[in-house]
């Protein structure tokens, strides 16, 4: 009798994890999907500022070109 009680508790601890673990990956392809958008909008926002320093880089450059113009001058 105990051996039954012990069978079917297993049978429904198996049941339920077996049952549990089929959820977990469609939320672990959508915790992805969200992951990936994230890192894809990091990249752009990355990109976006290296093009800013390289704006202000070619600014400073300039100005730094005409300084010594400037001097060369005198």
């Amino acid at each position: 009798m105990k051996n039954a009680f012990k069978l079917g508790f297993l049978g429904l601890a198996l049941t339920v994890a077996f049952a549990s673990c089929g959820e977990t990956g469609k939320k672990t392809d959508a915790a992805t999907d969200s992951a990936n958008t994230a890192l894809d909008s990091a990249n752009t926002a990355l990109d976006s500022a290296n093009t800013a320093v390289d704006s202000a880089k070619t600014a400073v450059d300039s100005a730094k070109t005409a300084v010594d113009s400037t001097k060369a001058a005198h």
